[in-house]
C-alpha cells in the first residue's frame, strides 16, 4: 500500500496537485494539518481517498486532532503535533504511540521534514508542501507499507 503524505499546505495546493500528477496514484493521501480543508479539497479534486487532521491554523474545525489508522496490517497514528511544546514533542508522541500501539506516527507542524525511529516506532514528518523551514524547496512524504515493513521517503518538489 502506497501513501502520499502532506502537511502544512496553508491553503496552497499547487505543489500537492503537481506531486500527485508526477508521483503516480497513491492508495491513500494523508494530510497532517494546517489546513485541514486542503485535505478535503485534494479528495474533491483528485477523487482519491484522503485522511486528514486539523492543525493549529484550523480554528473552528470539529474534527479529531488525531487519527489511528489501521492500514495493511500497521497502525499509524496521525496528528498535527501542535498541542505540545516543540521541546517535548518527540517524547509525548512516543508516549502516545505506546498507548495506542502505533507502528508509526505521522505529524507536521514544524515545517521540517524528519524520519526517525525510536523504540521500534517510525516518526515521520513530511515537512511543508507550501512553506518549508528546512530547505527552500517544499517537501512531501511517501510511505510504502508492505510485508517488509514501512518504508519512508522524503521528497522535494523541484
Amino acid at each position: 500500500m502506497r501513501l502520499i503524505v502532506f502537511s502544512d499546505s496553508h491553503g496552497r495546493l499547487d505543489y500537492a496537485l503537481r506531486v500527485l500528477k508526477e508521483a503516480g496514484k497513491p492508495d491513500l493521501i494523508l494530510h497532517a494539518g494546517d489546513n485541514y480543508r486542503d485535505g478535503l479539497r485534494l479528495a474533491e479534486i483528485t477523487g482519491l481517498p484522503v485522511k486528514a487532521v486539523p492543525g493549529n491554523c484550523d480554528q473552528g474545525e470539529q474534527e479529531p486532532l488525531e487519527l489511528l489508522l489501521e492500514l495493511a496490517g500497521y497502525r499509524i497514528l496521525m496528528t498535527h503535533g501542535h498541542k505540545v511544546p516543540y521541546e517535548q514533542m518527540h517524547e509525548r508522541l512516543l508516549a502516545r504511540a505506546a498507548e495506542t500501539g502505533a507502528d508509526a506516527v505521522v505529524f507536521g507542524h514544524t515545517h521540517t521534514a524528519e524520519i526517525r525511529k525510536d523504540a521500534g516506532v517510525l516518526f515521520f514528518n513530511p515537512g511543508s508542501i507550501a512553506k518549508p523551514r528546512d530547505q527552500q524547496r517544499p517537501s512531501y512524504g511517501i510511505l510504502d507499507l508492505g510485508k517488509d515493513g514501512i518504508k519512508p521517503l522524503i521528497c522535494r518538489v523541484l
